[in-house]
């Protein structure tokens, strides 16, 4: 959704601290731990899969394999926990049900109030691995750039992922080049090769616990020891200079405000559209988005459908002009 992880907190409290949960009591259980845990990862399983209205069946029609690879929590919300982590919301859980008995997918027992879990397809480490290595190593380029991180902290960090040997030859590399950036962006390259290949090996040494759906954590977190540490602090760094800025948090402020406004007034709206606001706010809801559904879990889906599928452009543009702030020219 908007503003990232940021946006799905901010989706997710607005029903577990804030005006949503007015309509806690008409809902089901797991829909409300939907609602409440919303998760990215589930949504996007959803609009890949879902039918929106006037689109064709099947979504985008991809393979099982690939659907079943972006799924990092195959199993539905009551089963978050603390992390509010979870696959697949509860009206896809047929569908992903579907995959998982086509592709062989072990079905857990372990869950507990008949909540459906499955162990995780082989391809999900490696989609997972990507992600992790690529967000991690790339945000802290992008913060060298922004000036929020040193050069020389960025170096140091960078060739801690390397042996002595190694380190010698790639800082005869850098002295030929002038412009940081292009220092940084060199250590990026190599930081996400060694990555990878450790990623690899991990999953190759391990692939019959993983086909057996027994392997335990991520591959990052089984690969060699001195460049699991490297990763780690990677991940702190990342996290004391870069997740926590001022500039960020500012950013993260304004998005919520941004996402729990809009979710107030379209709510609204889909619950009261006899209402002249609620009228004209709907008339700006694409067609393909459900909000006369026949259920309430129906249309705050599709309210959800539409914020989550917004950029952060489009939702604040959208803030400005529902809240009087921006008109379009006469």
């Amino acid at each position: 959704p908007p503003f990232g992880h940021s946006g799905e907190k901010a989706i997710s409290t607005f029903f577990s601290e804030g005006a949503g949960a007015e309509i806690r009591n008409e809902l089901t259980e797991a829909q409300w731990a939907d609602l409440i845990n919303f998760e990215g990862n589930a949504n996007s399983f959803r609009l890949l899969t879902h039918q929106f209205k006037g689109r064709r069946k099947g979504g985008f029609a991809m393979t099982y394999s690939m659907l079943a690879s972006v799924v990092k929590y195959p199993y539905e919300s009551r089963l978050a926990g603390g992390k509010s982590k979870f696959g697949f919301f509860s009206t896809e859980i047929d569908t992903f049900k579907r995959i998982a008995e086509e592709l062989g997918l072990e079905m857990r027992n372990d869950a507990g109030c008949g909540a459906v879990s499955y162990a995780r397809h082989p391809l999900v480490y490696i989609v997972e691995a990507a992600d992790d290595i690529c967000y991690q190593v790339m945000d802290i380029e992008d913060a060298h750039k922004l000036r929020v991180v040193g050069t020389d902290e960025v170096i140091r960090l960078f060739l801690g992922f390397f042996d002595e040997e190694k380190r010698r030859h790639m800082v005869d590399v850098m002295d030929k080049v002038e412009d940081p950036n292009e220092k940084i962006g060199y250590l990026r390259s190599c930081v996400i090769g060694t990555l990878v290949k450790q990623c690899a090996r991990t999953f190759v040494d391990n692939e019959p616990a993983i086909l057996a759906g027994e392997f335990e954590g991520s591959l990052l977190d089984n690969i060699a020891l001195h460049e699991r540490e490297g990763y780690r602090r990677c991940s702190a760094l990342a996290w004391d200079k870069i997740y926590r800025a001022s500039d960020v948090v500012d950013v993260e402020l304004a998005g919520n405000r941004i996402i729990t406004f809009l979710m107030e007034k379209l709510i609204h709206a889909v619950r009261y559209p006899e209402l002249n606001y609620s009228a004209l706010l709907l008339s700006k809801v694409p067609e393909q988005y459900d909000i006369e559904a026949p259920t309430l879990f129906g249309k705050i889906q599709a309210v959800l459908d539409h914020i989550s599928g917004m950029t952060d452009v489009y939702a604040l543009d959208l803030y400005r002009k529902l809240y009087g702030m921006s008109l379009p020219a006469v």
